[in-house]
């Protein structure tokens, strides 16, 4: 797929450089005695009693402040590891595209033996930024998803999904075949209805842009038709091939949404993106049956609650705000990242060349500032009983794929109420770089 140049840089940058309020002095020091209140220092007595606090909710939403940070994925990695060793967790979703990931689901759970393993899948991964999945520490992770589900039942192993729109082509392409094993008439009339992507395949801006152009949109009555007609034929879509064919098609139908409106301005493209993470979810969760649990991993920004953001005012939600209202706080629980300094991943815009950058030290008067004042070292904070004071909204970095490290004091700090957006946070004082899979 061609980068939408122009048009889906647009939710991600607008979000990452958002300005965010000063504190005074006095403000500056009330927070910052308010965290070394709070704080504890990471060691493997903290670990595990953060792991025993996630576990208590049946929904675990686990952050990043970047995409490119190998640390906000290792330790994600040992928390999910925990969580389902010890606490039966049933899934793991990551922001990435559902079929790309669902190769990977497929080794994880012994359905597939390529030679080079999880590291060899992930060579095949063409959409930029290949390197936010396509790196070593997700290679760990998978590797130790297939060693745990060597000896377990189908209906016990524990599977990694993907929960993003923008691996619709891979969809629109598969799902006809898919669901052809099944019933090859079937198979045919959905061909047959996403026929009218051909135009756009390769450049869905070009969609974006046709969508604008005229009263109807080209394609929005036949993905709802596919969606409604694989509804009418769940009996028929057993076990999780069943709910790969069905998710396929709620993949290709949100991400007809985000695309459609990318052009409107306002919440609505980012809305209909945010909702879908929300709903592989929950559709995840239900598969599972009534004891389902499950491990999301996404951007702080989609993680923790957009209500306790500057997203509350431009009428954006996210994941985090999502799952609290369909579950309930007391089960979903919601751990931010943060660090001071160090390197990271990202490129300078869309589809460009990936680059290993300087994350500079936190911006004078921001959270990780301040976490960084509490003391040389990691802390993790605990935030269900935390001071008042500390609901004074404050700048939290959040750096995309697209990242400019000069220009952070400029944004990069999204406004936020620190206990209203997380129920947890781990900060990091200095962290690098992923380390990518790369295609040779």
């Amino acid at each position: 797929m061609k980068p939408l140049k122009h048009l889906i840089r647009i939710p991600l940058v607008f979000l990452f450089t958002l300005s965010a309020p000063a504190l005074f002095g006095d403000q500056t020091q009330a927070m910052r005695e308010a965290l070394e209140e709070i704080a504890r220092p990471l060691n493997d007595e903290t670990m595990t009693e953060l792991v025993d606090g996630l576990a208590r909710a049946r929904i675990v939403l686990l952050g990043e402040a970047s995409h490119g940070t190998s640390e906000f994925y290792t330790k994600r990695a040992e928390i999910s590891k925990r969580l389902i060793r010890e606490h039966g967790f049933n899934f793991i979703a990551v922001e990435g595209d559902w079929n790309a990931i669902h190769r990977l689901h497929l080794y994880a759970t012994g359905q597939s033996n390529p030679e080079g393993g999880a590291r060899e899948i992930m060579r095949g991964f063409d959409r930029w930024p290949q390197w936010m999945w396509a790196n070593e520490e997700t290679a760990a992770l998978v590797e130790w998803l297939r060693a745990h589900n060597a000896d377990l039942p189908p209906g016990e192993q524990v599977g990694i999904h993907g929960m993003d729109v923008y691996g619709m082509e891979d969809a629109l392409r598969e799902l006809p075949r898919a669901a052809a094993e099944i019933d090859p008439e079937l198979g045919e009339w959905i061909a047959g209805r996403y026929r009218c992507f051909a135009p756009y395949l390769g450049d869905m801006g070009a969609y974006a842009r046709a969508s604008r152009a005229g009263p109807l949109s080209p394609c929005a009555g036949e993905v709802s038709a596919v969606l409604n007609r694989l509804q009418e034929r769940s009996d028929d879509l057993k076990g999780f091939e069943g709910f790969h064919i069905q998710q396929m098609a709620r993949v290709v139908d949100h991400a007809e949404k985000h695309y459609r409106t990318m052009g409107w301005g306002g919440a609505t493209s980012w809305n209909h993106r945010a909702t879908h993470f929300f709903e592989t979810v929950r559709h995840l969760q239900e598969f599972h049956g009534e004891d389902g649990k499950g491990i999301a991993w996404a951007h702080n920004t989609h993680i923790g609650d957009a209500r306790a953001t500057d997203m509350a005012r431009t009428r954006q939600h996210n994941i985090g705000q999502l799952a609290r209202e369909h579950w309930g706080k007391d089960q979903v629980a919601a751990l931010g990242f943060g660090t001071h300094r160090g390197t990271l991943i990202a490129g300078r815009q869309w589809g460009g060349q990936r680059e290993i950058m300087e994350k500079p030290a936190g911006r004078a008067g921001s959270l990780e500032d301040l976490m960084h004042q509490v003391g040389p070292g990691d802390w993790v904070y605990t935030l269900g009983d935390a001071p008042e004071i500390l609901q004074t909204p404050i700048g939290h970095r959040a750096a995309g794929v697209i990242y400019h490290p000069e220009r952070e004091h400029l944004g990069n700090y999204v406004t936020t109420i620190l206990p209203e957006r997380y129920d947890f946070f781990l900060f990091l004082e200095e962290t690098k770089a992923l380390a990518p899979v790369d295609s040779e």
